[in-house]
């Protein structure tokens, strides 16, 4: 990973470039590396894009007091860390079902849904992740934006979240981080231990996801695509894990296990018979957009993005995120899907 004092694009000049035409490009050379940022810092999408917007504007317009000591990239960064923590400041920190309550049972019945902000979303692949590049890099950026990661980045305090994030998923050195957040090397150690010890807790899952590429993945992929839209329940049940998970925010209830996922698919679930799936990328996982039966003239429509967790060559996890709303286009899903 490149060195963060440092930056492919040339340094901004100090007053001379104040109305340099290449100024905007500069700053929209480091967008996706900031929404990554972002993303992991806050938890959503949306958020995460806010964010970036206003990290670019106030760079735009302080840009003649920035005097080049660090890097044009070191700075957006100083910038952005700022934007974020005035953005967590006295708010709840965002989750997943399996962090608010214990497993539901199938006949459990759906309370009312929690509002947008109570939830990690997912993001699109292609907003926060580099294509190409190191592939050792390329596994560590999709398994720090998976949910269960960006989940458990929230237990800890926003700047114990910003050091570790700095120091152990950008590679930055302890000196530079405690530059840009205005403190000592000792604090920024002082937090990162603290941030670790949460990683040794068993709160921050690190174990990484099979490349999307993995023919065995693909396979995988196919065996539960063909189970889904066929409904054939013994099949879709072979290619989960015994103890795998299915949430579905805004929903609170979460399910664990073969049985009650089979459950409350014929039951509460089965309007979802005769879905259709679009396949995408949300947070290093394979994802798909799934549009059930039953719109205008036969066609399918949205009805919830489907994130998969998949480790050992099955599902552990189906996370159904239904705010299609909001999400399909921003994953670029159409809006509905012909018979």
């Amino acid at each position: 990973m490149s060195d963060p004092t440092t930056t492919t694009a040339p340094a901004a000049a100090p007053a001379a470039d104040a109305a340099a035409p290449g100024l905007d490009a500069l700053l929209e050379h480091h967008r996706r590396e900031l929404t990554g940022y972002c993303y992991r810092m806050l938890g959503s999408a949306f958020e995460a894009e806010d964010a970036v917007q206003e990290t670019l504007v106030r760079a735009w317009r302080s840009h003649d007091r920035f005097e080049g000591r660090s890097s044009l990239r070191s700075w957006l960064y100083r910038i952005a860390t700022n934007v974020c923590l005035d953005m967590v400041r006295g708010r709840e920190r965002r989750a997943r079902p399996m962090d608010l309550s214990s497993p539901a049972t199938a006949d459990t019945a759906l309370a009312p849904g929690l509002p947008e902000a109570a939830w990690i979303g997912p993001v699109p692949d292609g907003r926060v992740l580099e294509s190409g590049g190191d592939p050792a890099e390329v596994a560590v950026q999709r398994e720090t934006v998976r949910l269960a990661f960006v989940a458990a980045l929230q237990h800890l305090a926003p700047r114990q979240r910003a050091v570790l994030i700095l120091r152990e998923v950008l590679r930055w050195r302890a000196s530079e981080v405690a530059e840009l957040l205005g403190t000592s090397v000792a604090s920024v150690n002082s937090a990162l231990q603290r941030a670790r010890a949460a990683v040794a807790d068993g709160r921050v899952a690190r174990d990484a996801p099979a490349a999307p590429a993995d023919g065995a993945q693909r396979a995988l992929l196919a065996r539960y695509v063909d189970a889904f839209e066929r409904y054939d329940l013994d099949a879709l049940t072979a290619v989960l894990h015994e103890d795998a998970t299915l949430s579905m925010p805004p929903y609170a209830l979460w399910l664990r296990g073969h049985a009650d996922i089979r459950a409350w698919l014929l039951g509460t679930g089965h309007g979802c018979r005769g879905s259709r799936l679009v396949a995408t990328a949300a947070n290093g996982s394979p994802a798909f957009g799934q549009y059930r039966p039953g719109g205008p003239g036969g066609s399918f429509t949205p009805w919830a993005l489907q994130v998969l967790e998949t480790r050992d060559g099955v599902v552990t996890g189906l996370t159904s995120f239904l705010d299609t709303a909001a999400l399909f286009p921003l994953f670029g899903l159409p809006d509905r899907l012909d018979p």
